[in-house]
């Protein structure tokens, strides 16, 4: 798929890993803690009290991209990210800053939010 981001997660120790190429073979994936990773699914529709879509405004010829949500240290957007055809950017974000960056903008790619508790979103670029 198109602007895909692909990221696979430990389900005993939440280690993550961004795939660059999957293997399709039968009874194969990456592992960690001797148990196959598992794909991250983004979501693109809030249904909690926190907002996770990311939203964003053209400025010339950048995005400003803003998370409405809670950035304490429990709870937090870890990193924001801007991927196209054959680009990735991406900024980690700590708890107490603001979850909002600037981008190039790039019409068609996809924007891709990691929230700490809630997992990933995502939101495209028109």
């Amino acid at each position: 798929m198109k602007n895909k981001l692909i990221i696979k997660e430990c389900k005993s120790c939440n280690a993550m890993v961004k795939v660059l190429k999957d293997c399709n073979c039968k009874n194969c994936g990456i592992k960690c803690c001797g148990d196959i990773m598992s794909e991250v699914i983004s979501n693109s529709t809030d249904a909690s009290t926190e907002r996770h879509i990311p939203t964003y405004q053209k400025v010339e010829d950048e995005i400003f991209v803003r998370v409405d949500h809670p950035m304490e240290k429990e709870h937090y957007i870890e990193w924001i990210s801007l991927v196209n055809e054959n680009q990735e950017t991406t900024v980690t974000l700590y708890p107490e800053q603001n979850a909002e960056i600037r981008f190039r903008y790039i019409p068609g790619s996809t924007i891709y939010v990691y929230c700490n508790k809630h997992g990933l979103w995502n939101t495209e670029v028109k």
